[in-house]
């Protein structure tokens, strides 16, 4: 902590507690990072179960270190292969960095929700770790539309795509723990603290981590900025949402609600939409 001993003692007050909430929202960075990747972070000395739910704030900027690491990649091997090789090594790294999380999530959101005719038959679908017909077309096919939507943008383009998309994906998806009532069984839940709601104050925290990436794809990479049209970021902002809201009313139809697969199926049908704005060919913008 910075010396304050030379402030008066309220300002000191003041300043111990700005400097103890930066100190909580770093850990609830890093309780993000351990939760939705495979990152070493130091060991907490006191963990606390409500720090994943408020963690939750900060999953778009877990996203935004996989992104910039998955684009890291995708520059490093674009210069060396094809665009398309550089787009399954990228996203073979980000599957890997995230131990296949969302995924997962998406595998069994797909078995549960193809299989299962009741909501009771479907959680216990979802909750089987064998993976079914369902669960293997449905990650097949979003691996092979994000693998070829890539591939299809400039280099330079992919790069932009694969830092904003992975930061707004995670957005949009934790916007369902405030669309939507936890639908699942708490008690056999993997994270009980998920099942809380959230916050308009995490809300902001959430979407201020979508406008810094926007910013650094300014500052890192203008030209590629330029190179997307305005009717491509619209097209990108008006697919991820219908994505997301039909998302959200198939979790609600079925489910009563959202699940922890449910959130992790709607990051990656998100994440697919925005590729597929940003990768469209927009003549008239």
């Amino acid at each position: 902590m910075p010396d304050l001993s030379d402030l008066p003692n309220k300002q000191q007050q003041h300043a111990r507690s700005i400097w103890k909430a930066i100190k909580h929202e770093w850990t609830l960075l890093l309780v993000a990072i351990q939760f939705l990747t495979r990152l070493p972070v130091p060991r907490f000395r006191h963990y606390e179960p409500q720090w994943l739910h408020q963690s939750s704030r900060h999953f778009p900027a877990v996203g935004l270190l996989v992104g910039l690491l998955c684009a890291g990649v995708f520059w490093l091997t674009s210069s060396l292969f094809t665009p398309l090789v550089a787009a399954v090594m990228s996203t073979a790294f980000g599957i890997k960095l995230t131990g296949a999380f969302h995924e997962d999530g998406l595998a069994d959101t797909c078995d549960g929700l193809g299989g299962g005719l009741t909501r009771e038959r479907t959680l216990t679908i979802m909750k089987d770790s064998r993976l079914g017909t369902y669960g293997v077309l449905g990650l097949v096919s979003a691996l092979l539309l994000k693998i070829s939507l890539l591939a299809a943008m400039p280099p330079s383009v992919a790069i932009v795509a694969l830092v904003v998309g992975h930061t707004a994906s995670r957005l949009l998806c934790i916007s369902l723990i405030a669309l939507l009532p936890y639908g699942g069984e708490v008690a056999h839940a993997k994270a009980k603290p998920m099942a809380q709601q959230l916050t308009p104050k995490q809300g902001i925290i959430a979407s201020g981590w979508l406008l810094l990436s926007v910013i650094l794809m300014m500052a890192i990479s203008p030209n590629a900025m330029q190179k997307i049209s305005i009717g491509q970021w619209l097209l990108a902002l008006v697919l991820a949402l219908v994505a997301t809201d039909y998302m959200r009313r198939l979790l609600r139809r079925r489910l009563d609600g959202y699940t922890g697969d449910g959130l992790g199926a709607t990051q990656q049908l998100s994440e697919v939409a925005i590729y597929a704005g940003l990768a469209a060919s927009m003549p008239f913008f």
